[in-house]
């Protein structure tokens, strides 16, 4: 799984309280959700998906008590 840093992607962190991360098509929202709670500790809102190409982009929101500026800080995206 790869985070998106994009112009795009960080106003999405700031504004929405969300991350957008790149990974196999055949990947499910259900094992994206309990991959990422699992690994950082979080707890997770909702989850959108995007497939373009051969690519599918995940954008992961966040429940309110944790902010994804944050884990962005963390993972050295901003």
């Amino acid at each position: 799984m790869k985070a998106i840093v994009t112009e795009k992607a960080v106003l999405m962190i700031e504004r929405d309280n969300t991350l957008v991360f790149e990974d196999s098509k055949n990947k499910m929202k259900e094992e994206v959700k309990e991959e990422l709670e699992r690994i950082f500790k979080i707890k997770i809102e909702g989850i959108r998906t995007k497939i373009q190409g051969n690519k599918k982009y995940f954008f992961v929101k966040l429940k309110k008590e944790f902010i994804a500026m944050d884990l962005a800080s963390k993972l050295g995206l901003i």
